[in-house]
């Protein structure tokens, strides 16, 4: 229904209600003295009546008085002698038509059904529009990107370069088919984005439809499924309808895996709704029917849960890899994200790129975010390396922790602890660089060992691993050596350091059982995660894999154990420095650990009046997992 119906509609029940408000007022009562029956027969008789007007249908009259007084009454259908009363006493009879009683009737009568009919006409019309949309189930919800929404384009994305090259390539497809067409080449069907979450797969669809002058739509996976059976397989033929409609165009389906999963590994077996919906969805990309100029576009994070036959060529031509970036890529996004950042003349983007790896395009917008409510709080007029500094500890180790009270004995306790871990990190060979350790309680951790990598890490060698599981048992041994007692504050990292030697001996052929993969993982494809895994292996090798494990472990914390005894000074003299300063850095571990004295610790003036602010002592802040992080100190309940 149009809105020239529902005005005309409404205009209707409007004037019904003015005419019924009109004829109430017409036939009101008029103003003067109203008697009842009994009482106007005998002013009649008395002859104070002068004249009176008399309505046959309806019973009433109204008159006048001698003395000029109106008056009105009702006089019943049953009394008939009214008229002959009148008469004998000579009163002026009038007799009034009542021509508007016979429409007034109808139109009182029809005013509930107009009344009824204009509500569910409205009733209606609301549940047509906006997002309800109660009435309309097997219609599409995809949205149609107009060219007048503010664009996102290719240059509004960094860190993917080899994505963008494969997504341009269909952009300039769409824009000059027959440039590859008379070479033979036709347009791909599909492509999927796979990444980790963050890494920018929506950015990039939302770049697409910026980039290429063709209708995009897009929608989610999960608005194809629906309480009603067969709305989803409805969805999808209406969505390729519209797409064939506007071809060329783009659809996109942002986290497909909630319709493209495996098919016979849910509960509903083969009349399954999310099978229905997938089997539309395999039909209209790649069916009987062509669908020539709709290109698919989908992104996932889980692309192992997929239906192998949503996978294959024809339907979804191309995979695109969206993955994390490496330093060059991290630095641009950076650039990026700091557009509209006013920065500091001491701000290196390329120190923070090589201070952040394993971080995706949503972890660096998260960051320079963070930095800039950092130097918000501190009154600055621009973003300083300081604030960004502080923001990196608070995303990677978590906020700090300051109203948690500890007791001297627990602190320092955790200050050997992470002392025996820093000192272990330093001087071990193939560890990654120390960074920072902390004794203040951030996260869930009442202290944290810091280790960067130099260069992004892909693969990981034996003497590399072997290097982090002494790292790890360095907290333990400090507290075995120094307080004389072990702790709960370990349990991280005996727990760490058991599932990498594990995997070491089980997974990836580390040990001495040789080149072997012992357990088969059982996954559930409807859950999307591995449930348990198999033993394929005998008893006897069950003993030796568990042997091997302890001694991986074992030779672990006997390294650590003799770097510790023979640095013992050293990590005293780092102890005692946690526990006066909170925060070390790697460059002053390195200190302490060569015997230099370490400089002193200058007091920061407050905030000056300018908003400039100045930089605070760096109290470092384990939501995410960062390769080198140790956690020390008891955990707190």
């Amino acid at each position: 229904m149009n809105s020239n119906v529902r005005n005309l509609v409404l205009w209707l029940v409007i004037l019904c209600l003015v005419a019924l408000v009109w004829a109430v007022v017409k036939t009101g009562k008029p103003q003067g003295a109203q008697p009842d029956f009994s009482a106007l027969v005998q002013d009649v008789k008395a002859g104070k009546v002068e004249k009176i007007a008399l309505n046959s249908v309806t019973g009433d009259v109204h008159g006048k008085y001698k003395n000029g007084d109106e008056f009105r009454s009702t006089v019943p259908h049953t009394y008939n002698d009214f008229t002959t009363l009148l008469i004998d006493k000579g009163v002026a009879i009038e007799v009034e038509k009542d021509a508007g009683s016979g429409w007034v009737s109808i139109l009182m009568n029809a005013i509930p059904f107009v009344l009824l009919v204009g509500f569910w006409v409205f009733m209606m019309r609301q549940m047509q529009s906006g997002g309800n949309k109660a009435l309309s189930f097997g219609k599409s919800r995809a949205r149609l990107h107009s060219s007048q929404q503010k664009k996102v384009t290719f240059k509004d994305v960094a860190g993917v370069e080899e994505a963008k090259e494969e997504l341009q390539e269909v952009i300039d497809f769409l824009r000059e088919p027959q440039k590859y067409q008379k070479l033979g080449g036709r347009i791909p069907k599909g492509v999927l984005l796979i990444g980790a979450p963050g890494t920018g797969k929506t950015l990039l669809a939302r770049a697409i439809a910026g980039e290429a002058n063709v209708p995009f739509f897009s929608i989610s996976g999960s608005d194809f499924v629906e309480m009603f059976v067969g709305v989803g397989a409805s969805r999808v033929r209406d969505l390729f309808e519209q797409g064939k409609k506007n071809a060329p165009c783009i659809v996109f389906i942002d986290e497909i895996d909630a319709v493209g999963r495996h098919r016979g590994a849910g509960l509903g077996g083969g009349h399954d709704e999310r099978e229905q919906t997938l089997n539309q969805l395999l039909v209209e990309m790649d069916g009987f029917e062509c669908n020539e100029g709709v290109i698919l576009v989908a992104a996932t994070n889980r692309p192992d849960v997929l239906d192998p036959a949503l996978l294959r060529p024809g339907r979804f031509d191309r995979r695109v890899v969206v993955g994390r970036p490496d330093v060059k890529g991290r630095e641009q996004i950076l650039k990026v994200h700091t557009r509209k950042v006013p920065l500091g003349d001491d701000v290196d983007l390329s120190m923070i790129a090589r201070g952040t790896p394993g971080f995706a395009g949503a972890d660096l917008a998260n960051l320079v975010n963070e930095a800039a409510l950092v130097a918000a709080r501190q009154n600055r007029k621009v973003v300083t390396q300081f604030d960004f500094e502080l923001a990196k500890d608070k995303v990677m180790m978590g906020v700090e922790r300051k109203s948690l009270i500890i007791s001297d004995e627990e602190k320092k306790n955790t200050a050997y602890h992470e002392a025996g871990h820093a000192l272990v990190a330093v001087l071990t060979p193939g560890a990654d660089p120390l960074h920072k350790v902390t004794i203040i309680p951030r996260g869930m951790a009442l202290g944290l060992t810091m280790q960067l990598p130099l260069d992004d890490k892909h693969c990981y060698n034996k003497t590399y691993l072997e290097a982090q599981m002494a790292i790890l048992m360095g907290g333990r041994i400090a507290e075995e050596i120094f307080m004389k007692q072990i702790t709960t504050g370990a349990g991280n990292d005996i727990e760490r350091a058991t599932d990498m030697a594990r995997k070491m001996v089980c997974e990836w052929g580390m040990s001495e059982l040789g080149p072997l993969s012992f357990g088969k993982r059982e996954e559930q494809i409807f859950l999307g995660r591995e449930i348990a895994q198999h033993r394929d292996y005998s008893e006897a090798t069950a003993i030796r894999i568990d042997e091997q494990v302890k001694k991986l472990v074992q030779d672990g914390y006997d390294r650590a154990r003799k770097i510790i005894e023979d640095k013992s000074d050293a990590l005293d003299r780092i102890a005692r420095a946690l526990l006066e300063r909170e925060v070390l850095d790697g460059g002053e571990v390195r200190q302490l650990i060569a015997g230099e004295m370490l400089a002193a610790v200058a007091t920061p003036p407050p905030p000056s009046s300018t908003g400039e602010g100045t930089q605070q002592v760096l109290k470092p802040e384990p939501p995410r997992r960062i390769p080198g992080m140790l956690e020390g100190g008891p955990q707190p309940a």
